[in-house]
């Protein structure tokens, strides 16, 4: 993908904003980090097939689900409570039809996601709530399997670079700390592979670590590796709060 970059109003500006197809592997990752893919049975009678992703509410995670249903589709719930969340829900299943397109163009990269999605094929294919209340409970046994063979022979993909800032927005944490340490770090569960990836992907010198028996850290100090991840968020834009997080962030280590 070639990225654009132009001067507007004297201001660098990233085509890529406004990029669908950018939008669409840069959802995924969102999805691969903080998404889930529901089929729910009402009353035993029917089933219903949901996407959603649930964040934070402020304008930056608004604006940018705004984004992403303009170009997927879906709608926006905003829960007006004391910890204030929006919610990006899709449950028409004309659209979740074209979600599995995306998809099947952009392939999911965590385990958890590929079970999600393998089970609403599933239940697509045979809508009787029978069927379903057999498979619910054996929707993650192939997980250990999945990371297993990627543990061994994962290979990044093409879309990997957009993908990665989505996966970034939700996973990724950008930390400002009093005595000037600061990091950059992503904790994400059982796949061990996709942080060793990332790892390769910037060429990083520092191991994942880990803390305790299904969770995986990669933590990053060195100027210069934050830097290669600076530049990365640049060229391939996150679209949520973490660009707020990663502009603060680059005013203390510049």
């Amino acid at each position: 993908m070639i990225i654009l970059i132009i001067l507007h109003d004297g201001k660098v500006e990233n085509k890529l904003y406004d990029n669908n197809e950018y939008i669409k592997m840069f959802w995924v990752g969102l999805m691969d980090g903080n998404g889930n893919i529901q089929v729910n049975n009402l009353r035993k009678k029917s089933l219903q097939y949901r996407l959603i992703i649930k964040l934070n509410s402020d304008k930056f995670n608004n604006n940018m689900l705004a984004k992403i249903t303009k170009v997927i589709g879906g709608y926006i719930i905003n829960l007006k409570k004391k910890n204030k969340e929006v919610i990006w829900v899709v449950d028409n299943i004309d659209t979740i039809y074209n979600c599995i397109k995306i998809f099947e163009k952009y392939p999911p990269l965590t385990s958890r996601l590929i079970c999600q999605l393998n089970f609403l094929k599933v239940c697509l294919a045979d809508i009787s709530v029978e069927k379903y209340l057999i498979e619910r409970n054996l929707k993650y046994n192939n997980q250990s399997n999945i990371i297993n063979n990627f543990n061994n022979n994962f290979i990044i993909p093409s879309y990997f670079s957009s993908w990665l800032s989505g996966f970034i927005e939700a996973k990724g944490c950008f930390n400002l700390k009093e005595k000037g340490n600061h990091s950059f770090l992503i904790i994400h569960s059982d796949d061990y592979y996709l942080l060793n990836s990332i790892k390769n992907f910037f060429l990083l010198s520092v191991s994942v670590k880990n803390p305790s028996k299904a969770f995986y850290s990669l933590e990053i100090f060195k100027k210069e590796s934050l830097n290669n991840i600076i530049s990365h968020c640049k060229s391939y834009p996150l679209l949520g709060n973490k660009s707020k997080s990663l502009s603060l962030f680059i005013k203390y280590i510049s």
